[in-house]
């Protein structure tokens, strides 16, 4: 399974890097890059997820929810966990 951790670094800059882990335990980890500015992480967090999906096939075209202008709407119901009680 792979993820994303983002760290603070010695410098103050936010470091992203994308680590796998098989058992419970990390056993392999890329460092993407260090970022110092919301923009350069915003890229950097494009990037990683590029990394993660590398030589994975798409489930779902979610190639027009990359532009970050996307708008989304939400979906009115209960809250996550609850459900809704049944009309007698």
């Amino acid at each position: 399974m792979a993820f994303v951790r983002k760290f603070i670094t010695a410098s103050g800059a936010t470091g992203v890097q994308v680590c796998w882990k098989e058992h419970s335990e990390v056993v392999r980890v890329e460092h993407i890059g260090s970022a110092t500015t919301e923009d350069e992480l915003r890229v950097l967090m494009k990037k990683a997820r590029k990394v993660m999906d590398a030589g994975k096939r798409p489930l779902f075209d979610l190639s027009k929810f990359d532009d970050d202008s996307a708008e989304f709407s939400l979906i009115e119901g209960a809250p996550a966990g609850q459900r809704q009680k049944k009309k007698k």
